[in-house]
């Protein structure tokens, strides 16, 4: 580390605005819809939760209320991909995934089906309708699925750009988003690539390694962590699988220490990618801001995250603690 404040260069990132990620999503489904006459959209019963209605006005033919039967769905969505179509399905993430595991593993992922499951509502920040709904072991299961593409995007802006492009990709995908409104930071009609991170912040003192709502809060902390004479790295990654190994290991090299933050269990998720990667390649210190082996409860979004350890200062003591560590 430095002992010159003046060295640090953190980007000052600001937002106008704060939009909910699953608007992003609904606003490149409609965009995607107008692109390709090959989308189809399905939806479990949960239209304005998942912001379809706009592509349901606009695409009456394309598109399918299944009702409460997410294994119907995903089998519905199977056939319309082999006849050509390129099915999107909406419900929260915790019916796209541990509902109908069997289905996706069975039909889509073991298949190779080009199904975009598409699941809001995810992680803690659903907030108040508790544990059976809330779901932070999705990632683990679509993860572990041969085949399958897992994004976890950060903003309004990147869901949308995301949906947009897993409509160009041909496999399975799933697409995880949220219910609350967080700041819009990244650009409007940004480019999405697949299994590229981002670069936040170069950095040279620890590298942060954060996914989906955790970014804006990794960004956040960076500022802290400057404040103190630390220089953080900030990578966004947006997509877990594949991950973007030549990326990480790039900046672990740089940097000899490492965060992961993210809305998840600690188990199966994004830490756990990057630190298998890292025991294969270049062991280094790592602490992982996530959920600890428990299930949610009801709250409000912010109650969750401070009482889950998710939040800004969460990542600011696992920067320092690793920091110590090299």
């Amino acid at each position: 580390m430095t002992n010159r404040i003046d060295y640090y260069t953190m980007k000052k990132y600001t937002y106008t605005e704060k939009k909910d990620t699953r608007s992003g999503f609904g606003a490149g489904l409609l965009e995607a819809g107008k692109k390709n006459p090959n989308v189809v959209a399905l939806c479990a019963d949960l239209i304005g939760s998942l912001k379809m209605g706009d592509f349901k006005e606009e695409f009456p033919d394309r598109f399918f209320q299944v009702g409460i039967a997410e294994a119907n769905m995903i089998g519905i969505a199977t056939g319309l991909a082999i006849g050509g179509k390129i099915p999107f399905t909406g419900t929260f993430a915790n019916f796209s995934t541990a509902r109908v595991l069997d289905q996706v593993r069975q039909s889509v992922a073991y298949s190779n089906k080009n199904v975009k499951i598409c699941a809001s509502h995810a992680g803690l920040t659903l907030g108040e309708d508790g544990a059976t709904h809330q779901t932070m072991e999705d990632i683990s299961m679509m993860k572990n699925l041969p085949n399958m593409v897992v994004i976890n995007p950060c903003d309004y802006n990147q869901t949308k750009a995301a949906t947009l492009a897993i409509m160009d990709y041909v496999g399975p995908v799933y697409l995880r988003f949220g219910r609350p409104k967080v700041p819009v930071f990244t650009p409007e009609n940004q480019e999405f690539v697949i299994g590229k991170a981002l670069m936040i912040n170069e950095g040279a003192d620890v590298s942060i390694f954060a996914t989906g709502h955790m970014v804006w809060k990794a960004i956040e902390a960076g500022e802290l962590l400057a404040e103190q004479g630390i220089d953080a790295e900030i990578i966004d990654i947006h997509t877990i699988k594949p991950l973007d190994n030549e990326a990480i290991l790039k900046s672990v090299a740089k940097t000899k220490s490492v965060v992961t933050a993210e809305e998840h269990l600690r188990n199966g998720g994004l830490g756990d990618s990057i630190a298998q990667l890292l025991a294969l390649n270049n062991p280094t210190p790592i602490e992982m801001v996530a959920v600890d082996d428990k299930f949610g409860e009801s709250g409000t979004p912010d109650e969750l995250m401070t009482k889950y350890g998710l939040d800004t200062i969460d990542i600011v003591n696992a920067a320092l603690k690793v920091v110590k560590r090299k």
